[in-house]
């Protein structure tokens, strides 16, 4: 499976980091050894001092397709779950500084935790107005709404298929509403879908 992630994709969130509006969607990709699943805690890595949380809806991939027109777009995913895209802000900065790509900011283990639960398309009355919310230690600290989406899912998976084959079990990670910074060892964060907990780790 495949970890695909858009960045830059509201408004807000771009203002906040002083970056560029893109004209299509950003795309990167995790390794699937960023995965954590089942609320494993987070451990925070040596080579930064700076990871910061993005919450983000993440689409779940439900039968294979490439140069997938954007009307039959919904048709290729069949549940919205919740993870965290860890970046580490300070690598990331020097890498971006320098000209080099920036996946070892963004694709490190443990660096996409997912939600223990994926909820059904069908369960949502409208995909283009999804709130979600993270809360860090019972803080709420980013709050996101799928129509503030710069580009929509089914722009996204029809963008993406035209250069990537996409697979049943591939994950696409939507993009971050404003608000991110910085974790601590010993922060609780928890992640909700329409007020539902979706999920709960540890920093550690």
């Amino acid at each position: 499976m495949k970890i695909i992630c858009i960045g830059r994709n509201y408004a807000d969130h771009i203002a906040e980091l002083r970056n560029e509006t893109p004209d299509a969607p950003v795309i990167f990709l995790k390794p699937d050894t960023a995965l954590l699943q089942r609320n494993q805690p987070f451990f925070y890595p040596d080579f930064s001092r700076d990871i910061h949380h993005e919450i983000e809806l993440v689409l779940r991939v439900s039968k294979n397709g490439k140069n997938i027109d954007e009307k039959f777009a919904p048709t290729y995913f069949d549940a919205i779950g919740l993870g965290i895209d860890f970046t580490a802000r300070d690598l990331q900065s020097q890498l971006k500084s320098k000209g080099l790509p920036w996946e070892l900011a963004k694709g490190f283990d443990g660096s996409a935790p997912l939600g223990t639960t994926f909820k059904p398309v069908a369960d949502f009355a409208d995909l283009a107005n999804i709130n979600f919310h993270l809360e860090v230690n019972g803080e709420v600290k980013q709050r996101g709404n799928s129509g503030l989406m710069l580009h929509p899912f089914a722009a996204i998976i029809s963008y993406v298929s035209r250069f990537i084959t996409l697979k049943m079990g591939d994950l696409i990670f939507t993009g971050t509403p404003s608000g991110v910074g910085p974790v601590q060892i010993g922060d609780q964060l928890t992640g909700f879908i329409e007020g539902e907990k979706i999920l709960d780790l540890a920093v550690k």
